[in-house]
């Protein structure tokens, strides 16, 4: 990562708000967005694709490695076919967090994730962004929320996407995941150290994006 690129990590559970928290956030400050889990969901969707299972760590890092993924104009592309929905489903994100649990898989991805630091500055929304992929970040954020609350919320979006789903299996397999990745013995889903935790439960997206805005007010000097 470039010294003089400022980075502001967003990290936290599925369903606490730190994709949208960091688009908002970003484009408040002008700034690029690396959405981490998206890479993590890809891959968890070529795996799967390949027909490989989820047993194999090489395979799936090699997979992870040569990813042929495009970003158009919010659409996402993978080997030339726009997966936008198919990589927001909850067998998805179960997927995600599997591929996710592999160090060889984390090892691929790194660099692909530290090069998108660019200026003028980067808002990097992931798991692991404060604690592996940028631990130097000036402003490192942990976002978290009650897992009804979250399952709420997937609810909502889900519906808005017209994907049929259920709030009590959808807050199941929160908690599921929850336990998944805050013991995985890579990078398990922990708040950096120095890292600013928010619980947005009850909480506005606008009130967390102006939470973030104040402590980056206080720690970045090109902030105003």
């Amino acid at each position: 990562m470039a010294e003089s690129v400022p980075v502001i990590t967003i990290d936290g559970p599925s369903g606490s708000g730190k994709g949208t928290v960091s688009a908002r956030l970003a484009k408040a400050l002008g700034w690029h967005v690396l959405d981490s889990g998206a890479l993590y969901r890809l891959t968890g969707l070529a795996v799967e694709k390949a027909g490989i299972g989820f047993e194999n760590p090489q395979k799936a890092a090699e997979i992870a490695a040569n990813l042929d993924v495009r970003f158009e104009q919010g659409r996402i592309f993978l080997d030339g076919e726009d997966v936008t929905l198919a990589i927001r489903s909850e067998t998805a994100g179960n997927n995600a967090s599997r591929v996710a649990a592999m160090p060889e898989v984390r090892a691929a991805l790194l660099d692909w994730q530290r090069r998108a630091a660019r200026p003028p500055g980067l808002v990097a929304d992931g798991r692991d962004m404060g604690t592996a992929v940028f631990p130097d970040a000036p402003l490192k954020v942990f976002l978290d929320a009650s897992a009804e609350e979250r399952a709420r919320r997937r609810y909502k979006q889900l519906k808005e996407k017209g994907i049929s789903s259920n709030i009590d299996r959808l807050a199941a397999e929160i908690r599921e995941r929850d336990e998944r990745d805050r013991n995985r013995a890579v990078s398990p889903l922990v708040p950096a150290p120095g890292a600013l935790v928010i619980d947005s439960t009850g909480m506005t997206i606008d009130a967390v994006v102006e939470r973030i805005l104040q402590a980056a007010r206080e720690v970045l000097p090109s902030v105003d």
